[in-house]
């Protein structure tokens, strides 16, 4: 199976993702709710978000451009091989 190319279907798959996170962030807060709950949550995927970018924005543009990753796992052979 080859990647998506189609422009609309990219839009659908990122609101889909979207949708999904909402959908759970929602469904955890509405079980649980206080506000440390939601700060956590809020936390979380912040940090996970910019952990993302780190990954695959970051290492490309500013630590080694000739390097393209295709993945977490290839972040992980990247630093595995680097050493």
């Amino acid at each position: 199976m080859g990647d998506i190319q189609n422009p609309r279907l990219l839009l659908v798959k990122a609101f889909l993702f979207l949708a999904a996170g909402a959908l759970a962030s929602a469904a955890l807060l509405l079980d649980h709710f206080s506000w440390t709950n939601l700060f956590l949550l809020a936390t979380a995927i912040f940090s996970f978000s910019r952990f993302y970018y780190f990954c695959f924005y970051v290492i490309e543009h500013y630590i080694d451009p000739t390097y393209k990753l295709a993945g977490l796992t290839s972040v992980t052979a990247y630093y595995r091989t680097k050493k």
